[in-house]
């Protein structure tokens, strides 16, 4: 997986609540065993018409609007479980997910496919698409070592919470085969010293 440590970028606003795993991506493409060209269909029946052409009023479809994070209403990545809503995003190009509140298996899903999900207050996720509807350039800074996401144009901030397990593993690109991997010597060493 890519490392994700600082992430400075424009976003894309969803501000949808309780947009669902299927809405995401929809379930007629999960017979897909790898996790190529899921990030064309993410939100497809939102972002396509029946006959494949662009939907003109949708987000993704919008030329002002990009970045690699998503700033979507709250409860996102409820529904199913399926991964492949977390394959679609990072597929798409998506890096950080900001919401109020996300699907605990959502959240676990985005977490083990390099994506990191922030869960900011309310209040402050009001501040961020306040922010991006006066400036679709409206910058975020991400700092994963510090936990902190920022509007740049404001100052405004505010701390997240992540489990220092998949923190790790965000900082250093791991999935949990390679965290496993990267304690080989230790457990080398500890083999031994029992022999």
């Amino acid at each position: 997986m890519d490392k994700i440590e600082f992430v400075k970028s424009t976003c894309v606003p969803l501000p949808i609540e309780d947009v669902d795993t299927d809405q995401i991506i929809p379930a007629r493409f999960l017979k897909a065993t790898t996790k190529e060209g899921f990030g064309d269909n993410l939100f497809c029946d939102w972002r396509y018409n029946a006959d494949g052409s662009p939907k003109e009023d949708f987000v993704l479809n919008n030329p002002i609007y990009s970045g690699e994070i998503l700033v979507a209403g709250k409860n996102f990545g409820c529904g199913s479980s399926r991964e492949h809503a977390a394959w679609a995003i990072h597929g798409y190009g998506f890096r950080v997910l900001v919401s109020s509140f996300f699907a605990d298996i959502f959240k676990g899903n985005a977490l083990n496919n390099g994506i990191l999900p922030i869960t900011v207050s309310q209040e402050f996720l009001d501040q961020v698409f306040k922010a991006i509807e006066a400036d679709p350039k409206a910058i975020l800074e991400v700092s994963l070592p510090d936990q902190t996401i920022t509007i740049a144009a404001s100052g405004a901030q505010e701390s997240f919470d992540i489990d220092p397990y998949k923190k790790k593993c965000l900082l250093n690109g791991y999935d949990d085969i390679d965290y496993l991997l990267s304690l080989t010597d230790k457990v080398k060493a500890f083999e031994e010293a029992r022999i």
